[in-house]
């Protein structure tokens, strides 16, 4: 059993910059390909980043050029950096994990955390 936490949201300004982060305990992280999604007031949850236990990643073409997924794997944490935020990313975004094929789809993703509220003011 995989557990993951959170940490590192709050309310920044549009333009700003947070970096979220996500420990994970429980597994054999490198085993575990790593993701963030995001899901916003009456919308879908929806993928934002993830990346392969040999550091490839994948990023949504809304967040590309601002967003950044990074992996520690010797620490099991893994890392979103957000730089030049805009109102429209305010959301709950949850880290998840699941092995086998990379995916965008959460239906495919194994784990969750319990996500961080990144709130961005105009």
């Amino acid at each position: 059993q995989v557990q993951l936490v959170e940490s590192g949201g709050g309310l920044v300004q549009a333009g700003g910059s947070l970096r979220l982060s996500c420990a994970a305990s429980g597994g054999t992280f490198l085993r575990y390909t790593m993701g963030w999604f995001r899901q916003a007031p009456g919308k879908e949850r929806e993928f934002v980043a993830h990346i392969r236990p040999g550091y490839d990643t994948f990023h949504a073409d809304s967040v590309k050029g601002r967003f950044t997924i990074s992996r520690d794997n010797a620490k099991n944490m893994v890392y979103l950096q957000m730089n030049n935020v805009k109102p429209e990313d305010t959301a709950v975004y949850y880290c998840a994990s699941k092995r086998g094929a990379v995916s965008t789809m959460p239906l495919e993703y194994d784990y969750w955390g319990q996500g961080t509220q990144v709130t961005v003011s105009s």
